[in-house]
């Protein structure tokens, strides 16, 4: 399964793949969201071209346990990361290409790159505490089972 749309029927298998040390790009939207709609189908034939990797569609208003109080400013934002580091967090212009470009950058960084950029400034270092999506899913996890 690499394109899927995140519920909590899934919540537990995103963070076993988070948890191996998996890459994840996960694209914030919403159903009402016209742009997004579109921009769906387009993400599912990357993820198609990239079938070792998970991706992941996340409604924020459905999964808001889950994404709480990111700050999405617009959409689609994109989400990209290696295990437990976040190495991309942003809203995108609604161009897959453009979010293609910006993961396989990313790939093809060694592990030391991706370590080094995740603290290389203050935002990122910011990521890695509010928007590690592992983190959250842990966090959904236990209040769902509460």
């Amino acid at each position: 399964m690499t394109f899927f749309r995140l519920d909590a029927d899934n919540w537990q298998a995103l963070a076993q793949s988070i948890s191996r040390d998996e890459w994840v790009v996960a694209c914030l939207c919403a159903q009402w969201c016209g742009s997004c709609r579109e921009y769906e189908i387009a993400f599912a034939q990357l993820a198609e071209r990239h079938p070792q990797h998970r991706f992941v569609w996340i409604d924020i208003e459905d999964q808001a346990d889950v994404v709480g109080d990111f700050d999405v400013e617009n959409f689609p934002t994109l989400l990209i990361q290696r295990g437990a580091t976040v190495t991309f967090f942003g809203a995108m212009e609604p161009e897959i290409r453009l979010a293609e470009r910006i993961f396989t950058t990313h790939l093809q960084k060694s592990e030391e790159e991706l370590r080094a950029d995740a603290v290389s400034n203050a935002q990122h270092r910011e990521w890695q505490h509010e928007i590690e999506l592992g983190r959250r899913l842990r966090e959904a996890i236990g209040d769902a089972a509460a």
